[in-house]
């Protein structure tokens, strides 16, 4: 029953029905065939109402609206804009300059707003254009823009990593509860963050090697800018110095407060998020972007995005408790267990489940649905909660990215000019592929690469 259970959500999902609506009404018409069957206790029905309720007052999840707020209003006072032109001003000179642009203003997009489709359609829209114009290749200059837009999956702070903690955090407690320790130790959103920035700054210098190697050996695929243009930008309208002081530090400064805080333990996530919003906020005025238009259109854009993740997550409440009703927990965990191989094997089949199912789910929805099931039983095996974080992180960042179903290609696809074909954009996120594989492989080869700055902050 568990199992047709899950299949019939994935087969209903695919037909294309809201995801949360879709969880909530196959998830009670499950449990009313199991209590008609005999093979479901209604308590785990009478249990939800409590769940659901902590998820409200969750005061952690309290950051997600704060942190959309912040990445839409960075969205819309033109940062991404300001960031690119001035970026392209101190790259100019260097081979494959535009793209090291493009991989730079993706990274500090991907730490201000860290929601991949956001980041995709603003990159997509911003720089594709100028870098076909510049005469790159049309396949790298796609693959570059759909990679550093996925960065928003694991440059903290991201909404992924806040959800992700916040999931982790709690199948820790579970899985030491499970063990007999009734003084569970714990971890915190703050640690996750740690444990993500070495990961996420050796994606970005790989990013940005491969678009620098491909300029060096193959000048044609990434032309550097006419001397006019390159004359044009700089002449009359600000120094190099100034360029790059205008470009960088507002948004670093903003990333770095936000983000130190929480390192630092000076503020909670939720506090610190409150700080970039209003930053944010700051931020628009300054470059007389603050409107009523736009702050009427961030607030909109922000409640919708956060009804869409709290409606999820009560959907995603909603089926956890019926699917283990049904002993579904029991059931995987049995399977888990009792594979060759051990805590290896075990890995391995939740990493490509969770590779597999991000073709098809959003990572709200993979967090809520899978980790919760899985984490405790992984936990109790011995695997460290940041390490497994970080590595859920980067699995689902790569699955965004390879063709041909990750979401990734899809939001560049819907912003690209006619003249990109799909398959140019499938070709030129191969590479990038290739060096997210890469980093999995070299995470779980040397944890520490994960686990050594959370140990030291903490």
């Amino acid at each position: 029953m568990p199992l047709l259970f899950f299949v019939v959500i994935c087969g209903t999902l695919m037909l294309g029905y809201p995801v949360a609506l879709t969880l909530t009404g196959v998830s009670l018409g499950f449990a009313g065939l199991g209590l008609s069957l005999g093979l479901f206790d209604i308590i785990y029905l009478e249990l939800i109402p409590n769940r659901l309720y902590g998820i409200l007052t969750n005061q952690n999840l309290l950051a997600v609206p704060l942190f959309v707020f912040m990445g839409t209003m960075l969205e819309k006072s033109r940062v991404a804009d300001d960031l690119l032109q001035n970026m392209a001003v101190v790259f100019a000179r260097v081979p494959g300059g535009l793209g090291l642009s493009v991989v730079l203003v993706g990274m500090l997009l991907a730490a201000s707003t860290g929601i991949v489709g956001a980041t995709v359609v603003t990159m997509g829209i911003l720089s594709l254009p100028t870098m076909l114009k510049a005469g790159y290749k049309p396949s790298l200059a796609a693959g570059t823009l759909c990679a550093t837009g996925t960065l928003g999956q694991i440059i903290p702070p991201s909404i992924c990593l806040v959800l992700l903690g916040e999931v982790i955090a709690n199948a820790f407690q579970q899985s030491q509860l499970n063990s007999g320790v009734f003084a569970p130790q714990t971890i915190s959103i703050g640690d996750l963050f740690a444990g993500a920035i070495i990961p996420g700054l050796l994606l970005v210098f790989s990013y940005a090697a491969y678009v620098l190697l491909t300029a060096v050996l193959r000048p044609q695929d990434a032309p550097p800018l006419p001397a006019e243009e390159v004359q044009a930008l700089r002449s009359g309208k600000q120094s190099l110095a100034l360029a790059l002081i205008k470009g960088l530090l507002p948004p670093v400064f903003l990333v770095v407060a936000v983000l130190g805080s929480i390192l630092l333990g000076i503020a909670t996530p939720t506090e610190a998020a409150s700080v970039g919003a209003l930053g944010a906020l700051f931020l628009a005025t300054t470059k007389r972007a603050l409107s009523l238009g736009t702050l009427h259109a961030v607030s909109l854009e922000t409640l919708r995005v956060t009804s869409m993740v709290y409606l999820i997550l009560v959907g995603a409440a909603v089926f956890s408790s019926v699917f283990r009703g049904f002993g579904g927990d029991v059931l995987i965990e049995e399977v888990l267990v009792n594979l060759p191989g051990g805590t290896f094997s075990a890995l391995f089949v939740v990493m490509l489940l969770i590779f597999l199912l991000g073709f098809i789910l959003d990572f709200i929805e993979i967090t809520f649905m899978v980790v919760p099931i899985v984490g405790p039983i992984l936990l109790a095996m011995g695997v460290d909660p940041i390490w497994l974080g970080v590595m859920i992180a980067v699995n689902l960042q790569t699955s965004f990215l390879t063709p041909p179903f990750g979401f990734s290609l899809f939001y560049l696809r819907s912003v690209a000019p006619p003249e990109i074909r799909t398959q140019d954009i499938y070709r030129g996120v191969i590479p990038f592929v290739a060096l997210q594989l890469a980093l999995l492989l070299l995470l779980a080869l040397i944890p520490e690469l994960v686990t050594w700055l959370p140990g030291v902050l903490g």
